[in-house]
């Protein structure tokens, strides 16, 4: 019941917050495919032209934003994405989908520990989640109907984002010329289906919500394969180890100038 409480509350504060941010920036849409709707806000560059070619980045949020306002998802990036700095440097389309709160990004199963922590279970086969069905249609539906440079799509996401993040691209890997994931997860199994994606993996070394050993063994597993990802551990950090990765000045020039 206390725990229920702090969370209610927890939302309650992060409401306020996004609404205090002014993100009217950031166009207001869905996607509905059979009765099932995915809200998603889309950022376009600075005197976007509709016959124009440009780079298109899904950011996919935490378990803690999800629900159908269609304005939490911005809490934890959005402001970056607003800056003038940023938008003058990477003239880009960006998309905050909204996952559904009955629903989830991945396919995981997550336990408690007596401990009061999680574990996390991650699928290797299995029909994707509902959110994730309609994330990889909304990837197509925007490669079709937006001024989108194919050859530059891009996906990132934090924890469940993170999580969403390394699913979408073991399920799609024709879609993204590269991909950063922030304190997520993944089975080492599923690896070699992005394993030729770049891909910088970020963690904070104190998570207690998600571990950081997850990362560890996915980077480990990576580098079995041959690939060759970019990974920053944060000592001090704990789970908010996006904070420390949204600073990191390289982030964004190395995930734009990839290329398919």
């Amino acid at each position: 019941m206390k725990q229920t409480l702090l969370i209610a509350i927890g939302c309650f504060f992060m409401s306020i917050a996004v609404q205090a941010q002014d993100f009217s920036a950031f166009q207001s849409k869905q996607l509905i495919h059979r009765g099932d709707t995915l809200p998603y806000r889309i950022l376009y560059p600075e005197g976007y032209d509709p016959a124009g070619s440009y780079p298109v980045l899904f950011f996919l949020h935490g378990s803690g934003e999800r629900g159908n306002d269609n304005q939490k998802q911005l809490v934890h990036g959005g402001k970056l994405f607003l800056e003038d700095s940023i938008r003058s440097a990477f003239p880009a389309i960006v998309i905050f989908p909204q996952c559904p709160t009955d629903s989830y990004w991945s396919n995981v199963d997550i336990q408690s520990t007596p401990e009061g922590g999680r574990e996390f279970y991650f699928r290797t086969k299995g029909k994707p989640s509902d959110a994730m069905s309609l994330l990889l249609r909304l990837v197509k539906n925007i490669r079709k109907e937006e001024a989108v440079d194919k050859q530059r799509l891009y996906i990132g996401g934090l924890s469940m984002g993170a999580m969403g993040t390394f699913e979408a691209l073991r399920r799609a890997p024709k879609f993204f010329a590269a991909a950063f994931a922030i304190c997520g997860g993944d089975n080492t199994a599923n690896v070699k289906k992005y394993r030729r994606i770049p891909l910088w993996i970020f963690h904070g070394e104190q998570d207690n919500v998600v571990p950081s050993t997850h990362s560890h063994a996915l980077i480990a597993e990576l580098k079995r394969l041959g690939a060759n990802p970019k990974a920053t551990f944060y000592p001090a950090a704990n789970h908010n180890s996006w904070d420390d990765a949204f600073a990191e000045p390289e982030l964004l020039p190395w995930l734009f100038g990839h290329t398919k």
